[in-house]
């Protein structure tokens, strides 16, 4: 009786990196995609100024008064009955004591000085006003 003949299966040691990359494009193109979304997501049209402009990033707290009075912290919708309390936590998570207010041109003045009234009452200090840079020989509005 004859015995079958076993073949013997050598290992591979090249690697397909064809797959690899077909994977990394993909990857890749996702994040592209999806970075620009990763921005505040709450539109207002900022007041313009010709103060110097800050280069550095600033580590804090966004509160946002949008066209329409409604009230955002860092792009979540929330009361002003509950803003001290919302500001707090979202400050210990950041750690953090800096508050930054963004609020859009057409938000009433009365608006924005009872949010940072509200906030002075919460115990911040350290709030700051955030506004866009006019550029030299623009006038008026840009709507």
């Amino acid at each position: 009786m004859r015995r079958p003949h076993r073949r013997s299966y050598d290992s591979m040691a090249d690697i397909n990196i064809a797959n690899l990359v077909d994977v990394i494009l993909v990857v890749l193109i996702i994040f592209m995609i999806s970075a620009p979304l990763l921005q505040s997501g709450i539109e207002v049209d900022l007041p313009r100024t010709r103060g110097t402009a800050v280069t550095e990033q600033a580590e804090g707290v966004v509160v946002t008064i949008d066209n329409k009075g409604g009230l955002y912290i860092n792009d979540v919708w929330t009361r002003m009955e509950n803003l001290e309390e919302r500001l707090k936590d979202e400050m210990s998570a950041k750690n953090t004591a800096s508050v930054y207010l963004r609020a859009d041109s057409l938000v009433m003045y009365a608006t924005a000085i009872k949010v940072i009234s509200r906030l002075k009452e919460a115990g911040i200090e350290e709030i700051g006003l955030v506004t866009a840079h006019e550029e030299k020989g623009r006038t008026g509005r840009s709507r």
